[in-house]
């Protein structure tokens, strides 16, 4: 145990803690987005059981590090790029992420007359299963991730259950934000179409990825267009913003699993 406490698994601790709240805001805006279709008294409980149930998975992955080992490895060849479970993962995780936002975005703005008399409120059910499916492939990236940053368990379980724990705090205000303000639900859900495109190619072309740090690129583009809503919001503030259609009210029945 002593070996456990020393200034290179602290160092490795505290850079994992900070990449997995990173990589935990993509999983919570989605969690807040999803948790938003359900009535409000529903909400709350879907965020802890989506928070949850993703440091259950990420703490389950963690500790088969062999498996998730043998999922680097590639399985079939499509050309000259060999495809792994972990790419394959990735792949249909960033489509699904990818068609999901598209088709949110559609029901908020698109959506037709009769749609629009009656309230679409979703099961908590198939909340959090989409929650789940989510979680997997956000999971599978910060646990591979947390691999090759520190193997030690003793370093990657706490750093999990520690960003687990701010994801938690931080996810109802986050929630509250992005519902009081359209443009930001809008935004959030641009970024995961992004987050989307990047998992397909980190999925395809992960060493590539790597190198050109795509993943840079993308956080500051994102950052700097938050930013820029944030003024925007703040020069505006006495404008009333729009309301996105298809919003279930507080007393909406129908929610139930």
């Amino acid at each position: 145990m002593e070996s456990v406490f020393t200034a290179e698994n602290l160092v490795a601790l505290l850079t994992l803690l900070a990449l997995e709240i990173v990589l935990g805001i993509d999983n919570v805006i989605f969690i807040a987005i999803l948790s938003g279709k359900l009535p409000e008294g529903q909400q709350a409980r879907a965020r802890a059981t989506g928070i949850s149930l993703a440091v259950i998975t990420r703490i389950l992955l963690l500790l088969s590090i062999t498996w998730i080992m043998r999922l680097t490895e590639p399985l079939f060849a499509l050309g000259d790029h060999g495809i792994s479970g972990r790419d394959l993962i990735l792949l249909v995780g960033g489509l699904f992420l990818i068609g999901k936002s598209t088709f949110e975005i559609h029901e908020k703005l698109e959506s037709t007359e009769q749609n629009r008399s009656a309230v679409v409120v979703a099961s908590f059910t198939s909340v959090i299963v989409q929650i789940i499916l989510v979680d997997i492939v956000f999971s599978l990236d910060s646990v591979i991730t947390a691999v090759g940053i520190s193997g030690n368990l003793w370093v990657m379980v706490p750093a999990v259950v520690i960003a687990a724990g701010v994801m938690l705090f931080f996810a109802s205000p986050i929630s509250s934000f992005v519902e009081k303000h359209p443009t930001m639900k809008i935004l959030a859900l641009a970024f995961l179409i992004l987050i989307g495109f990047l998992l397909m190619l980190e999925g395809w072309l992960h060493e590539e990825v790597a190198e050109l740090h795509l993943k840079n690129y993308a956080y500051f583009a994102m950052a700097f267009s938050f930013a820029v809503e944030l003024v925007n919001l703040r020069l505006r503030k006495s404008h009333e913003p729009v309301a996105l259609k298809n919003r279930p009210p507080a007393s909406a029945v129908g929610g139930h699993d």
